[in-house]
């Protein structure tokens, strides 16, 4: 074998290690086999209605399960509109950012389905109405069906440096 073989062979070698190197510092010299987890969970926002949690915080960041317009009370669908529905979706995830000690601020990503395309301007509008400034990244999509038949069903993931 030729020596620039083994001097590629060695620089691969380097830059692995370097990237494990990396890979630890960025997260605070821990495997993520060891990183924080934490379910999150409110009586304030609708229960799983399967085998889900409402959210899972790893690390510095939290993934919360996606949210349809029950009730936390009652567990039944809180509106027939798609306003209605959009406005207790997003009631159901203010509750589980506040017990998380989250605001709308800390959002950094959200999924929009929506039963109906038709539906997204009124859907746009009072989502918007629930963040000030430096909206999250976001993806909107038609669905033929959602859980419990909803029109809209939205999930967030949301960062903080806690």
């Amino acid at each position: 074998m030729s020596n620039s073989y083994f001097r590629r062979s060695i620089a691969s070698t380097r830059l692995i290690g370097l990237l494990i190197l990396l890979s630890l510092f960025a997260c605070g010299g821990k495997s993520n086999t060891s990183m924080n987890r934490e379910t999150i969970y409110t009586k304030n926002a609708p229960e799983p209605i399967g085998p889900y949690s409402q959210g899972v915080r790893a690390g510095n960041t939290w993934y919360f399960s996606g949210q349809i317009a029950l009730d936390p009370v009652s567990g039944q669908m809180a509106d027939s509109t798609i306003e209605g529905q959009t406005k207790q979706v997003m009631k159901n995830i203010q509750a589980l950012l506040q017990a998380s000690g989250l605001e709308f601020s800390h959002v950094v990503k959200t999924t929009i389905f929506l039963k109906s395309m038709n539906d997204f301007s009124k859907v746009n509008e009072i989502y918007g109405s629930f963040f000030t400034v430096d909206f999250p990244a976001r993806e909107t999509v038609e669905v033929s069906r959602l859980p419990k038949d909803a029109l809209v069903e939205i999930s967030i993931i949301a960062a903080n440096k806690k």
